[in-house]
């Protein structure tokens, strides 16, 4: 018999041909098809009488067959294969199209459980191209599975039926018996068994629970692996002692709990023997470059240097600028290098930072060029890493030895979410807003109230501020979704004619969006007509209202993001979502934004309606995906498995003990063998 980690070709029916489809389904072994979860099942225990199945929707009938027709070709090579069949009562049509092995599995005088599409009138009906399994089936409940072309249903779950069989032949269990009781978890083989083939509905979910448990300790037993492993000394150990109250004392405004806390639980951090990893993550406006450039200080006192990296080369120099306030009035040396930076001043920076003449250097990717040298950097700190590749993140961090790093985010993500996600990372969160901020007041109107809502903008560019509106596309398509570059002529043309406008999207050379930015974070543009590229952008105080349209094509965080964009300064402001866009989703959702400005709020919202797998993106983190906890198995069982894994890793941290080898090796496949490394 084939070996479960056999290729996939081995199994009977498989072959060249359907092992190809297999791996576009990222299945290239039995074992990977069994961890091929069905999305959805089929209940056959729920059949109707053949006048009860409702017109034009699909039902289960159970049906014996009468009396099969031969195939018949028609035009294109098309072969139709009809069969009559009874329920006892009534009779109906079986129509099987281009499936001629299908049609032939079918025996005459045999009974079947079938499900399709019920068609016709009362006379006659017709049920389509059927899902059916014969009478007799120990299983009435059959899975539902994501499919390639060129897979059948009927193929894949046949196929499933062997791996089950070769896993019954020569049985393992990945998880320890102490971890089973502790956890009332089923054996894995029923579990697989039941998730497949489930004998009744709690079966199947008692089986999806264990699995998922499963799938989410084998993923915080490699993050925290990888954390563990990463656990070298520094040479960047720094005093706890430090005095910052000069800092402190020098700030316009007082910190808030949130922001108080983060910065303990940094410097707490920056004092170990071990390097600092932590993800700073905090709402839009909720003060996180004062912590930030608190770490700074902290460093720089302690006789080292700190490099912050942005995105873009606005939002850098609006860093430069914050933390030239808050440190230069200290005497901490802080600079800015970027690519406009001229090659005279580029190679005095280079000379002033390798001497150690510079204490803070801010910019963007120009921070990590191979030229650029360091005394002595002890703290990196990456502003929204995510725009980073890896590559470039990492090319920061080898600009020294072992140094700490601080990864600051304006995506807040949920507590559950965020140790899926950054589970080799400590994570402080700030949730409070700074004293005075005042939440942007947000409206959800439908196309019809548009007039009525540019009244509301132009009023507000009359009286000083600045706005915003955002669209969806780039440029005109055959979709109804409306475009920046169309959108922004006739607005100037039409509702802001007479008003300065500008346009500003990702298609753009960095040097115009860089110019467009700064005319308008000058004010010398009042309304700027983008696309999502100011998603994460420039401090800009005085813009005030903010319109996005096609709202519905936006996920809450991305529009939580949007609306980030306005309310930073002392004046009143506003962001309006326009869509017409009204079904029970959507509606949903524009209720969320409309009532909270609560970015953690609505970070939780956005994972139950989103699952985790897209949640802020998380393949740019380089972690496996969650191919079976769902968002509520993430919320429900993530607490449980990052125990779990704690307490296996503080008993055993190299997983060497023979009741651990079948988990640490499942672990291993699952992050690609990446932990070991």
């Amino acid at each position: 018999m084939a070996d479960i980690f056999c290729d996939i070709e081995n199994l009977k029916g498989v072959g060249k041909a359907k092992g190809e489809k297999y791996r576009k389904l990222g299945i290239s072994t039995p074992y990977d098809l069994l961890y091929h979860i069905p999305r959805d099942y089929l209940d056959f225990r729920a059949h109707v009488p053949i006048m009860q199945a409702e017109l034009n929707s699909s039902s289960v009938l159970k049906l014996t067959v009468l009396h099969k027709n031969p195939p018949q070709r028609i035009r294109g090579g098309l072969v139709i294969c009809n069969a009559s069949a009874t329920d006892g009562i009534d009779t109906i049509v079986i129509s099987i199209y281009n499936n001629v092995y299908a049609y032939h599995a079918l025996k005459e005088g045999e009974t079947y459980y079938m499900y399709g599409k019920i068609t016709g009138n009362f006379l006659r009906r017709e049920i389509s191209s059927p899902v059916y399994i014969k009478d007799g089936e120990k299983v009435l409940i059959q899975p539902i599975y994501r499919l390639t072309q060129g897979l059948s249903a009927n193929v894949v779950r046949s196929n499933m039926q062997q791996a089950l069989e070769i896993l019954r032949s020569s049985p393992f269990e990945t998880l320890p018996q102490h971890i089973l009781s502790e956890y009332k978890l089923p054996p894995l083989i029923w579990s697989l068994e039941n998730i497949h083939f489930p004998e009744s509905d709690s079966a199947a979910g008692i089986a999806r629970n264990r699995i998922a448990f499963e799938e989410l300790l084998k993923l915080q037993l490699g993050m925290l692996m990888l954390k563990l492993r990463r656990r070298r000394s520094t040479p960047f150990t720094m005093d706890k002692n430090t005095d910052m109250s000069d800092f402190f004392g020098a700030l316009p405004f007082e910190l808030t709990d949130g922001q108080s806390a983060a910065v303990r639980e940094i410097i707490s951090d920056m004092c170990s023997h071990f390097p600092m990893n932590r993800l700073l993550q905090g709402d839009v406006g909720s003060g996180k470059t004062a912590v930030a450039a608190a770490a700074c200080c902290f460093a720089v006192k302690n006789g080292f240097q700190a490099a912050v990296m942005a995105p873009t080369e606005i939002l850098a120099a609006q860093h430069f600028k914050t933390f030239m306030q808050f440190l230069e009035p200290l005497g901490i040396k802080v600079c800015l290098l970027t690519g406009s930076v001229t090659p005279k001043q580029r190679a005095d920076i280079r000379n002033r930072l390798e001497s150690g003449e510079i204490n803070v250097i801010v910019g963007t990717h120009a921070i990590i060029q191979k030229d650029v040298k360091y005394r002595s950097l002890a703290l990196v700190i990456t502003d929204e890493q995510h725009r980073f590749g890896v590559a470039q993140r990492a090319a920061l961090a080898e600009k020294s030895e072992s140094p700490h790093k601080l990864i600051m985010s304006a995506t807040p993500i949920p507590r559950t979410l965020a140790l899926n996600l950054f589970g080799d990372l400590d994570v402080s969160s700030i949730r409070q807003l700074p004293k005075g901020r005042s939440p942007v007041k947000t409206y959800a109107v439908t196309g019809k109230k548009r007039e009525g809502a540019f009244g509301f903008l132009r009023k507000h560019l009359d009286e000083g501020r600045q706005a915003y509106i955002v669209c969806p596309m780039i440029e005109d398509s055959e979709s109804d979704l409306f475009a920046v570059t169309t959108y922004a002529e006739n607005a100037a043309k039409t509702t802001l004619k007479g008003y300065s406008t500008a346009l500003l999207h990702g298609k753009m050379k960095s040097a115009e969006k860089e110019e467009v930015m700064g005319k308008f974070s000058r004010g010398e543009i009042q309304a700027l007509i983008c696309t999502t590229v100011v998603e994460v952008g420039v401090d800009v105080p005085n813009a005030a209202v903010m319109i996005i349209e096609n709202a519905e094509r936006f996920g809450l965080s991305q529009l939580h993001q949007l609306r980030g964009r306005v309310g930073r300064g002392k004046f009143e402001s506003s962001c309006i979502l326009i869509t017409d866009h009204l079904t029970e989703d959507c509606i949903r959702r524009m209720k969320i934004m409309s009532s909270t400005t609560d970015g953690f709020k609505i970070a939780e919202e956005d994972l139950k309606m989103r699952g985790p797998g897209d949640f802020f993106g998380s393949a740019q983190h380089g972690l496996p995906p969650l191919k079976i906890a769902g968002a509520a198995d993430v919320m429900n069982l993530s607490d449980k498995a990052r125990r779990c894994a704690e307490e296996l890793l503080a008993d055993d941290p190299e997983l060497n003990r023979p009741e651990h080898h079948a988990l640490k090796m499942d672990t291993l496949r699952f992050f690609n063998k990446e932990v070991t490394g």
